[in-house]
């Protein structure tokens, strides 16, 4: 089989899908933006053939390039891992008439009103919403939903989230994604409640891997406040804990009503006063390099396990649920540059074991602002078997490395 990956130079982690594609035997070529001469020895040594592009969103382009290779060994299936690529490519896939995510999936899984229109109507449970670019009607909205408000960019998985609370504060929302001049934005009605996500590998519309993840406090919260270290963790508990059965109900019906085939998916959902709602979806893993989390929880190679189910509509290893994994990020005191830590050698005595790796950047190093992330500054990711422990563990690394900046 001949599989085209596209990007597999950034983010960090895409060359990790060509060396998973690489290891079942595959013939792997790929295409990207940046020269050839670029590429590290590994991916020179995984990939059979690599052309470059001016940019990989450009469907035109993709499609002349792949084209192009298909007339000299014929493309079986062509791959993308980034949000941001998955509809162009699903377009040149489809015109192309390669097997793959469709171009209907594509989309449903990247507009979010249009998205949710297609739950709501198989009975999926999502907040109220509204896709725009009317400002009295976005304001006729607000006046029958009430605030607060979240006013997102209408693809998914795009940054600009805002949360507002006020006509005054969906007036400046507004103006900032420039709605009134053509722009549209989806707006929803505040969920109430925990924040989390469900990650799946699906084969031909079966669940064959899936993972559930708490964020710890929810996104938004945790994207504007300096003083908070956000977690994110993956539990351990999926099929023992009977109040996720829920969970994994409503992720299979949702990958069913978009038509997901064979894909990675990471969907966020919510549960609070008004039980469980479907938030958003992409037919890609999840950013903030989860995935890393997923195969040291689990005992498993999950880019492998991605590209068996590629190529050949399998994976290897049941998921062994023998850790819960998270990550916490660590602020800056302030902005400016990093001066140096307090509390890492106390962590590193107490929880060493469970450690899985760090980022510390030397001092000297210019801080990120907050909202660029969970991996822009300083971060710890860390294991443990139990997941109450594994927490305990993460909240005591936040209330005890301080990150000295300014």
């Amino acid at each position: 089989m001949h599989v085209v990956f596209v990007e597999p130079c950034f983010p960090g982690n895409q060359r990790e899908f060509v060396r998973g594609l690489n290891l079942t035997g595959a013939t792997v070529s790929a295409v990207g933006e940046r020269p050839v001469e670029t590429l590290d020895d590994d991916l020179r040594r995984w990939l059979t053939r690599y052309e470059q592009v001016p940019s990989v969103v450009d469907v035109n382009a993709l499609e002349r390039v792949v084209r192009w290779m298909d007339d000299r060994m014929k493309v079986d299936r062509l791959e993308a891992t980034v949000e941001a690529h998955v509809l162009p490519v699903a377009e040149a896939r489809e015109r192309l008439g390669i097997p793959g995510t469709s171009l209907r999936t594509a989309f449903l899984c990247r507009d979010k009103p249009a998205m949710k229109e297609a739950l709501r109507a198989g009975g999926v449970p999502c907040a109220a919403f509204l896709g725009s670019g009317d400002r009295e009607a976005i304001f006729a909205f607000a006046r029958k939903v009430g605030y607060p408000l979240v006013v997102k960019p209408r693809a998914a998985g795009a940054s600009g989230t805002e949360q507002v609370d006020s006509d005054e504060a969906l007036r400046g929302a507004l103006d900032r994604a420039g709605v009134g001049h053509g722009p549209q934005v989806a707006v929803e009605e505040f969920n109430k409640g925990h924040e989390a996500f469900y990650d799946t590998i699906t084969i031909g519309g079966r669940v064959a891997h899936e993972f559930i993840t708490h964020y710890y406090p929810n996104v938004l919260e945790a994207m504007r406040t300096r003083w908070i270290s956000p977690q994110f963790v993956a539990t351990n508990r999926v099929e023992a804990a009977p109040g996720y059965q829920e969970v994994l109900e409503m992720g299979r019906t949702v990958n069913k009503l978009l038509g997901i085939e064979t894909s990675a998916t990471h969907m966020e959902w919510f549960f609070g006063p008004n039980g469980l709602r479907f938030s958003e979806i992409g037919c890609r893993p999840p950013g903030v390099r989860a995935w890393d989390l997923y195969a040291v929880g689990n005992d498993i190679d999950i880019y492998h396990e991605w590209a068996m189910a590629v190529v050949f509509g399998t994976t290897v290893r049941k998921a062994s649920r023998r850790f819960a994994a998270g990550i916490i990020a660590l602020r800056p005191e302030a902005d400016g540059v990093i001066h140096g830590y307090k509390g890492t050698q106390e962590i590193w005595r107490r929880c060493g074991e469970w450690i899985i790796d760090a980022h510390f950047p030397p001092p000297g190093t210019p801080t990120q602002p907050i909202e660029a992330g969970y991996m822009a500054n300083v971060w710890m990711r860390m294991k443990h078997p139990d997941y109450d422990e594994l927490r305990a563990m993460l909240n005591a690394v936040g209330e005890t490395i301080r990150v000295r900046a300014g």
